[in-house]
């Protein structure tokens, strides 16, 4: 693990407890829409910021209401809820141009020891050692590799990678970032899968309209984005223009240490979109 954060997660304070995030060099979607796992993940870094450091995140859930741009600057305000001496929330805000681009609630508590302990089990597949790497929406410079073939859910797509940042974060804030944003990314792509005579994800932007509106993560454990950590999606249902797809985040050695869940839309929209009216 390295000493100290990425730069993109760095924070400015501009104001008390209001901060200016970085922006990446590259559009992760390829289009001046800023990407939903990036305010996921510096709203995160601005509430431990804020925070008892004896306290660490252990859940978020982010709406994502108007879409920002990356030719602008973006800040994030955070507002206490409440700071016990166990547990604490924050509201945080992104904003851009005096918009409201996005809102989390965000709940911080100490560990403790455990009173009993049990999980699910990891799902067999083969280790990340001689995969093929594949594409994702992941932080910048972390690495994807995408499990071959097909679970059988009984009719849900299921998708499985391994997921490594090697050069690692300092603090448990952007560790649980750094995951947090390769799950954000996929799971419209996946609903698609078992439809390509009516939806394709290169069509996304284009003649589709896509795009994450909620995403909602737990985390269950500590996490170390410099270890592969095997991430599961399933796209679990399609209908109404929406999609709704869930996951789990476990270690090599069989912990799971964080899950989400993530609505979003995916509807038909002739002719070319104009990013700003896709939400």
């Amino acid at each position: 693990m390295t000493d100290r954060d990425p730069d993109l997660l760095a924070l400015t304070p501009v104001g008390p407890r209001r901060y200016r995030v970085s922006q990446p060099a590259e559009s992760a979607e390829g289009r001046d829409v800023v990407f939903s796992g990036q305010f996921m993940a510096q709203m995160m870094m601005a509430s431990a910021q804020e925070a008892d450091p004896a306290k660490a995140i252990r859940s978020v859930h982010a709406i994502f209401s108007r879409p920002g741009t990356y030719t602008l600057p973006i800040e994030v305000d955070v507002e206490s809820m409440q700071a016990g001496r166990t547990w604490a929330s924050d509201t945080v805000t992104a904003t851009q141009g005096g918009k409201l681009l996005s809102r989390a609630m965000i709940l911080l508590n100490t560990m403790d020891d455990d009173l009993m302990r049990h999980e699910p089990t990891m799902p067999e597949v083969p280790g990340p050692d001689g995969l093929d790497a594949g594409f994702a929406f992941v932080f910048p410079s972390a690495e994807w590799r995408p499990v071959p073939g097909e679970a059988d859910t009984g009719g849900a797509p299921v998708e499985r990678a391994w997921h490594r940042y090697e050069p690692g974060a300092a603090t448990s804030a952007a560790n649980q970032g750094i995951a947090g944003w390769a799950t954000c990314g996929s799971i419209i792509g996946l609903a698609m899968r078992p439809h390509p005579e009516v939806a394709r994800i290169e069509d996304a932007h284009r003649t589709l309209s896509t795009g994450v509106i909620a995403h909602t993560m737990h985390f269950l454990d500590e996490v170390d984005v410099s270890q592969w950590l095997l991430i599961e999606l399933c796209a679990t249902k399609a209908a109404n223009g929406r999609v709704y797809g869930q996951g789990q985040v476990f270690t090599a050695d069989g912990r799971l240490v964080a899950t989400f869940h993530q609505d979003s839309m995916a509807k038909a929209a002739p002719g070319l979109l104009d990013p700003a009216r896709s939400m």
